[in-house]
């Protein structure tokens, strides 16, 4: 007779409209009550970090920043820290991760993976047990969804629509992260700091594993710009990095230690 198994915790699922994209939560285990005020607090958090760091708001706080009507000290606290966590990926990437777009003061790439980031350790330290936040298709995991059951996350095929290029398992970690920069869905929307034009390269998709969504965000935005040759190897002198890319001519290439990633 088979022994019985342990039920997972019970899920607490919630999808909402915020930065310009969907951002859903998959919370497990936790004393409910704990877990739905501190779900409401998450939410509340993106909707103020969308209202001080959005461009495209003429009154946030990271618009007038840049056109010099407040000082860094006069913004949330939020801010400095956002501008000083961007001011380490620009050096960590040799400047490949940039704020400055045409003169214009944009710390969008890496606002979203650190405050789905955040968001996914607020509900962990309110209890859950398991937490995946899916900030549009970049995701934060921490904890696991049942006993001897990892978080696992599919990374779509740019070529195939429909189709996965890839199964990254969560198992034997308590954190990860997985974020994909690419032209399949958006286009050529990132950009070539040195050039200030959108970034002429042979990838189609950079996909980013690594225990934080914070870099994993930028790391994929700052590899694609690069160009698969250069990046396969910058990504690999990143400890606990690794990572997936995709060419326009499909060819795929990791990084030597995805496979124990797969599955």
């Amino acid at each position: 007779m088979a022994e019985p198994t342990e039920a997972p915790p019970a899920a607490v699922r919630h999808a909402e409209e915020v930065m310009g994209t969907v951002v859903s939560f998959d919370i497990r285990g936790g004393e409910p009550k704990a877990v739905r005020t501190a779900l409401e607090e998450a939410i509340a958090q993106l909707h103020t970090v969308d209202a001080v760091f959005s461009t495209y708001r003429e009154d946030s706080q990271i618009s007038r920043l840049g056109r010099g009507e407040l000082t860094v000290d006069a913004c949330d606290p939020e801010v400095a820290e956002v501008l000083e966590l961007c001011a380490q990926a620009e050096r960590l990437s040799e400047g490949w991760f940039s704020t400055e777009y045409a003169g214009v003061l944009d710390p969008t790439g890496l606002v979203k993976g650190w405050s789905v980031e955040r968001v996914a350790r607020h509900l962990l330290a309110a209890g859950a047990t398991g937490v995946s936040v899916n900030g549009g298709g970049d995701v934060q995991l921490c904890g696991t969804p049942g006993p001897q059951r990892p978080w696992r996350v599919g990374v779509s095929d740019p070529l195939r629509p429909g189709s996965l290029a890839a199964v990254v398992s969560a198992a034997g970690a308590d954190e990860l992260a997985i974020a994909t920069s690419g032209s399949a869905e958006r286009g050529t929307h990132i950009v070539d700091p040195s050039t200030g034009r959108s970034a002429v390269t042979d990838l189609v998709a950079v996909t980013v594993v690594g225990p934080r969504l914070t870099w994993a965000d930028a790391w994929a935005t700052a590899a694609f710009a690069m160009g698969s040759r250069q990046a396969l190897g910058w990504l690999e002198s990143l400890p606990g990095i690794e990572a997936l890319l995709i060419t326009a001519g499909d060819e795929v290439r990791c990084t030597g230690g995805l496979a124990a990633r797969l599955g």
